[in-house]
């Protein structure tokens, strides 16, 4: 995608600090870290969404989280990380390439996750259920 800020430093038309890349995966440092070590990690090639990756990269993307998460976790000696991966717009996805984030935490660093809500009742967690695993029959 032409105008794609992650397509333009997968094609060194923008410079990056690289963690680690390989055929179809580059990671390199966010450049707003919410801690240092903010690490994301994408596809090469173009996709918007994990909707859109083949299984192939999926599987490449999914090892390289592993690897790249331990060298941010021991190499910082970190208490913990979280892995995050926003899907479109109205979840915080900013950038419209695939990519995921390698957040370092610190004891009391302010971050919060999102709030929890109960659902209404057991009618409509079946319903949700329902709705869900039709789909992956």
């Amino acid at each position: 995608m032409n105008d794609c800020i992650f397509c333009k430093i997968v094609n060194k038309k923008i410079p990056c600090h690289k963690i680690y890349e390989n055929k179809k995966i580059l990671a390199f440092l966010d450049i707003n870290p919410v801690n240092p070590g903010h690490t994301l990690i994408i596809p090469k090639k173009h996709y918007e969404t994990i909707l859109n990756v083949d299984d192939e990269t999926l599987k490449e993307l999914a090892i390289a989280i592993k690897k790249i998460s331990s060298a941010v976790y021991n190499g910082l000696k970190l208490k913990g990380f979280n892995i995050g991966i926003n899907q479109f717009k109205v979840a915080g996805q900013i950038v419209p390439h695939l990519h995921v984030h390698i957040i370092p935490r610190k004891e009391n660093d302010g971050i919060r996750l999102w709030p929890t809500r109960e659902y209404e009742n057991k009618e409509e967690r079946k319903r949700v259920q329902e709705k869900i695993t039709r789909l992956l029959k």
